[in-house]
C-alpha cells in the first residue's frame, strides 16, 4: 500500500471505525481512548525518523486520514451508537440479499462457535489482529478487512438479542444473570449479584487469556474484576501469577498474600506462595466482623468451584 493508494475510493473501503482502530464493537469510551493513544504513539513521526520517505508519509496518512477520523466517530456515546446502528444495517442488508459470506478464516471460525464461546473468541481474535494491524504498516488493509468481517459476523450472531450495551466493565451478556431471574431478592441484593456476575466475566476472560499466556491481558481483566469485587481469593491468586510471569514478583507477592488472607486453602495461591517467599502458615486473615466472616465464607466456596480447570492449566506447564 503506497501513498498514492489514499484515494477516495480506497478510503471508502474502510467504513467501520471499530475495524480501523482495531477495536471490538463492545468497546467503551475508555478503551477507545486507550487504543487511540497507543496508535498515536505507534504512528508518531519520531518512530520513523530513520525510515524512508514513503514509510514516513504512510504512517502520517494512516493516522490523519484513518485513525483520527475513526476516533472522532467513536469517542462519544452518541457516535458509537450511530456507528453500531450502521453496522447492524449492513448486516441486515447483506443477510437479506443473501450475500453475507465472510472470506477470512478467522471470521468463518467465529461463525462456527457455539453461543457460549462467541464472546471470548471474538474478543481474543480482535486483540490478536489489533496487535498486527499497524506492524508493519503495509498490513493495515489486509488486517483491517479481517477486523471488519469479524465485527459483522459478531453482530450477525447477536441478531435477535437485545442491543449490545456498553459498560466500563467490558462485555455485558444479553441474557440476564441467572441469579437475578430465579431468586426474588430486594433491589440492593440484585445489584450486588449483578456486580459479582460482571466481575466474574472479567475473571473468565482472564482465565482464557492465561491459557494462551497473554499475561498483560490477564492483568487488565483482573484489575477490572477487582474494582467490582475485591473479596475473591481466586482473582488475587491469578493476578499474582500474571505479575510473576511478567517478572513483577513484588506486585505479585501482594496479591498472593491477599488471596491467602481471603482463603487459606486457595490452591493456586498455595502453589505459587513459595515462589514469592511466602509461608502460608504465617499469613493471618485480617480481623473481621461477623459480617466480614460471612463474606469470607462465600469467597471460599465460590472460588473453589470452577477453578480446577485453571489449576490444571498451570499444572500442564510444569
Amino acid at each position: 500500500m503506497s501513498q498514492t493508494s489514499f484515494t477516495t475510493e480506497w478510503l471508502t473501503r474502510f467504513q467501520d471505525p471499530y475495524a480501523v482502530m482495531g477495536l471490538s464493537v463492545t468497546a467503551d469510551d475508555r478503551r477507545v481512548l486507550k487504543r487511540y493513544r497507543d496508535l498515536a504513539k505507534l504512528l508518531h513521526p519520531d518512530r520513523y525518523v530513520s525510515a524512508d520517505a514513503d514509510v514516513r508519509a504512510l504512517a502520517t496518512q494512516l493516522f490523519s486520514k484513518m485513525v483520527g477520523p475513526a476516533y472522532q466517530k467513536l469517542k462519544q456515546d452518541k457516535g458509537r451508537a450511530e456507528n453500531l446502528a450502521m453496522l447492524r444495517f449492513r448486516v441486515r442488508r447483506l443477510t437479506r440479499e443473501q450475500t453475507f459470506d465472510p472470506r477470512s478464516d478467522i471470521a468463518r471460525e467465529l461463525m462456527g462457535k457455539t453461543p457460549a464461546h462467541i464472546d471470548v473468541f471474538y474478543e481474543q481474535a480482535i486483540a490478536r489482529l489489533g496487535d498486527d494491524q499497524y506492524q508493519p504498516l503495509d498490513q493495515f488493509a489486509w488486517v483491517t478487512s479481517q477486523l471488519d468481517e469479524l465485527n459483522l459476523v459478531y453482530l450477525r450472531l447477536k441478531m435477535g438479542e437485545p442491543i449490545i450495551r456498553e459498560k466500563r466493565t467490558g462485555i455485558v451478556s444479553a441474557k440476564p444473570p441467572i441469579v437475578t431471574q430465579t431468586v426474588p431478592v430486594g433491589t440492593a441484593q440484585t445489584d450486588a449479584k449483578q456486580t459479582v456476575d460482571y466481575a466474574q466475566r472479567h475473571y473468565e476472560r482472564a482465565q482464557s487469556y492465561a491459557s494462551n499466556s497473554k499475561w498483560a491481558e490477564v492483568v487488565r481483566e483482573l484489575k477490572d474484576a477487582l474494582k467490582l469485587n475485591a473479596s475473591r481469593s481466586n482473582y488475587h491468586a491469578l493476578l499474582a501469577v500474571a505479575y510473576l510471569k511478567q517478572d513483577l514478583p513484588t506486585m505479585g507477592r501482594v496479591h498472593c498474600r491477599q488471596s491467602l488472607k481471603l482463603n487459606p486453602d486457595d490452591k493456586l495461591a498455595l502453589r505459587y506462595a513459595p515462589k514469592f517467599g511466602i509461608d502460608p502458615e504465617t499469613v493471618t486473615k485480617s480481623s473481621t466482623t461477623g459480617k466480614g466472616k460471612s463474606a469470607v465464607k462465600v469467597t471460599r466456596s465460590e472460588s473453589d468451584k470452577g477453578d480446577k480447570g485453571l489449576f490444571s492449566i498451570f499444572s500442564r506447564r510444569r
